[in-house]
């Protein structure tokens, strides 16, 4: 049920990143960066009531825990808290509809990838928020947060957003050549995801320029161009991000945007005496307690651990690739990234490799957040762009 006009009796449900109130009360929810979120319930002078909640969001990383607010107020207050109904649903792009958490009363039901990493916060009466642990690429999204009892209910929404970092992919076998369900596929293959268009608009507020259209987790393809010119548009154009709409997910061809959070684990540059070709790579990377990093390995720590490695190294899929923080002469050109030096010969190219060792898991528990802070020492999309 929508909020607009309700019984005096029915149920109002509010979920805002800082607070929850009861009708008749309307104050500032709290302040950020200098803006003020305010939260009015008001109610007219037939006593129906109208709920108006300020849009937000909150904020994770993967491998992290966080809340998801949600609070409720009932009339009259001596309702059977056996007889109240909470739900949770993700939703997405599709209007498509997962279920996550149920419960009645005391009994309660935790569906599919996210049994074993929610529960409810139960931070006090009319309280339905719940905690998910270990959030995964895969978390990120929107949520519905349903309270029911008996005949009346109401709903509402909760946008779950994860630190990450959005970068363009393409195989081996060339540009153009993935459709919609390969990109899914090669994503995941470079422990990332295809990325959503909010994520990309984002990279490209960041300064993320890639001059070729590739596949959304939406179906739609896009580009990134921060830097108008001639073979990219056209030099004439504003900045902005190109949309070629939603495209055939079978048949029509392009590139990948991918994207990843913070790694659970360590990335880093296998000290050798000599350069190996990439077979010796991922036996040295075995050797040594680790296996052969990913393409979103390496640009998670990039841009949570700030690696920062001026040496050109093989990466799981074939690839040669450098991370750089603190651009430098001879480091591949002004502005930090991920360097890409294309796709060699495996068996007759020498470089160094990159390897991955995984967090011990008993060491790797967090606490639950409930407001993301951001950090300005991390580096930007500037560029990712092959040289």
């Amino acid at each position: 049920m929508l909020s607009g006009q309700l019984p005096v009796k029915a149920l109002l449900v509010t979920c805002v990143i800082f607070t929850c109130i009861p009708p008749g009360i309307s104050y500032p929810a709290d302040t950020e960066k200098g803006r003020t979120r305010v939260v009015h319930v008001l109610e007219d002078e037939s006593g129906a009531v109208i709920v108006q909640t300020a849009p937000g969001k909150v904020v994770t990383h993967r491998g992290g825990s966080i809340t998801l607010p949600c609070r409720y107020h009932h009339e009259p207050e001596n309702t059977d808290p056996a007889r109240i109904r909470i739900k949770w649903t993700k939703v997405t792009d599709a209007l498509q509809f997962e279920d996550v958490f149920v419960a009645l009363g005391r009994r309660q039901r935790v569906f599919n990838g996210y049994r074993g990493r929610v529960s409810l916060e139960l931070a006090g009466p009319g309280d339905a928020s719940i905690i998910i642990h270990n959030i995964t690429l895969k978390d990120y999204g929107r949520y519905e947060c349903e309270v029911t009892n008996d005949m009346e209910d109401d709903t509402g929404f909760v946008n779950l957003d994860l630190e990450g970092v959005v970068f363009p992919y393409y195989p081996k076998m060339g540009r153009y050549k993935l459709n919609y369900h390969q990109a899914e596929e090669v994503c995941q293959e470079q422990d990332a995801i295809l990325a959503s268009h909010a994520q990309l608009h984002k990279a490209w507020l960041e300064g993320l320029d890639w001059c070729n259209a590739g596949w959304l987790e939406d179906g739609s393809v896009q580009y990134p161009i921060a830097h108008p010119r001639d073979q990219c548009g056209r030099k004439d154009t504003p900045p902005g991000v190109r949309n070629y709409g939603y495209r055939h997910k079978d048949d029509e061809r392009y590139d990948a945007f991918c994207f990843t959070s913070n790694v659970n684990g360590r990335v880093y540059f296998l000290k050798r005496f000599k350069k190996i070709n990439y077979l010796e790579a991922a036996k040295a990377c075995q050797r040594d307690g680790a296996a052969i990093a990913k393409v979103g390995q390496l640009y998670g720590a990039w841009k949570f651990q700030l690696l920062d490695r001026c040496e050109a190294g093989w990466l799981e899929d074939g690839s040669i690739r450098y991370p750089i923080v603190n651009p430098r002469a001879r480091c591949g050109g002004p502005d930090p990234g991920v360097r890409h030096l294309g796709f060699p010969d495996k068996k007759f190219r020498l470089y160094g490799v990159y390897c991955f060792r995984k967090n011990d898991e008993s060491n790797d528990i967090e606490p639950t957040t409930k407001v993301a802070k951001t950090s300005s020492n991390k580096p930007t999309n500037a560029t990712t762009r092959a040289i």
